[in-house]
């Protein structure tokens, strides 16, 4: 039984949101995310990943910010959460993330198959 779909959407509700400065995309590179995660993704042809890869860009990166970011990874969602992975413009929620919530994602993300995104 797999049940990553139900610890992704437990540790989504536990990463506390915060707004972005508009137009920003400084943590949008090159991430690894589950297997799980990317198949919620759309698909992007080789072209598409080996263009946004050489800008060191993730490939979801549109010009008007992140294309998937409902679907966004928990790496994604981590980026200004906890001091590790701070915002480049200060920007964070009010309460940062819980420290054992951060290290369950980093132990779903250790624990699982990764793939470049």
């Amino acid at each position: 039984m797999n049940d990553n779909p139900e610890i992704i959407a437990r540790l989504r509700e536990q990463i506390p949101t915060f707004e972005c400065v508009s137009g920003c995309h400084d943590c949008c590179g090159p991430v690894t995310t589950s297997s799980e995660e990317m198949s919620r993704l759309p698909r992007k042809t080789e072209q598409e990943q080996e263009a946004a890869l050489n800008e060191l860009n993730c490939v979801h990166l549109g010009p008007n910010g992140c294309t998937v970011y409902g679907e966004r990874p928990l790496i994604c969602r981590l980026f200004g959460t906890t001091p590790r992975m701070a915002c480049p413009h200060g920007r964070k929620p009010d309460q940062m993330i819980d420290p054992e919530i951060e290290r369950q994602v980093h132990h779903y993300i250790a624990t699982t198959r990764q793939v470049l995104v």
